[in-house]
């Protein structure tokens, strides 16, 4: 019996073009409204209905692959905040970063939420990344003595998902800075290094 021939065949120049076209112009109208048509965001992004569904053969395809491109970003973010600022600097900007991710990009939130609804997607798949960075943070900043030990990434998220509800129109940025304090208060209380200095 012979061996399998194997059918992965490198991806043109073109192709790659046309896919990272159809993302951006994806996450821009997505950004704008959730229930944007796809014919829409091919015929914006210049490509031809079957190139489309070529690349993405259904809304949640794209919209998945919207979502795991900007978790990436997201969480590269945390590792440059890392080399750039002490690891409590790092968490602050970083917990910003991610809020305001989530207040810029409502109408992506809610496209990512009416697909993970649909069916059993992998959206958490999408967002291992952000839990990683997370950890990431976490880890440097208790290493560092600068927040209490044993903080999970579940605790995190629990603490700050209020940020999540803030309406940024209006007073948003000012309570948001409110916000971030009060968790990075509740996540130094008992910290070593904050004990040592006090």
């Amino acid at each position: 019996m012979g061996q399998p021939q194997k059918t992965d065949r490198p991806v043109r120049a073109d192709a790659l073009r046309n896919r990272e076209r159809i993302l951006t112009v994806a996450l821009a109208e997505l950004t704008c409204s959730s229930d944007v048509p796809l014919s829409a965001i091919a015929k914006k992004a210049g490509v031809g209905q079957g190139t489309f569904y070529r690349h993405f053969p259904t809304r949640e395809a794209l919209v998945m692959e919207v979502y795991r491109y900007e978790m990436l970003q997201v969480a590269k973010f945390a590792e440059h905040l890392l080399q750039t600022r002490p690891p409590d600097q790092a968490l602050r900007e970083w917990m910003k970063r991610l809020a305001e991710y989530g207040m810029t990009k409502a109408g992506l939130a809610k496209a990512i939420r009416e697909v993970s609804f649909m069916r059993d997607c992998q959206a958490k798949v999408g967002y291992a990344p952000v839990i990683a960075a997370a950890q990431l943070l976490l880890d440097a900043n208790e290493k560092a003595g600068t927040i209490r030990a044993g903080v999970t990434t579940d605790d995190f998220f629990l603490a700050t998902a209020g940020i999540w509800q803030i309406d940024f129109k209006g007073e948003g940025q000012p309570r948001l800075a409110w916000l971030i304090d009060f968790v990075m208060a509740g996540l130094c209380a008992g910290a070593p290094l904050r004990s040592v200095s006090q």
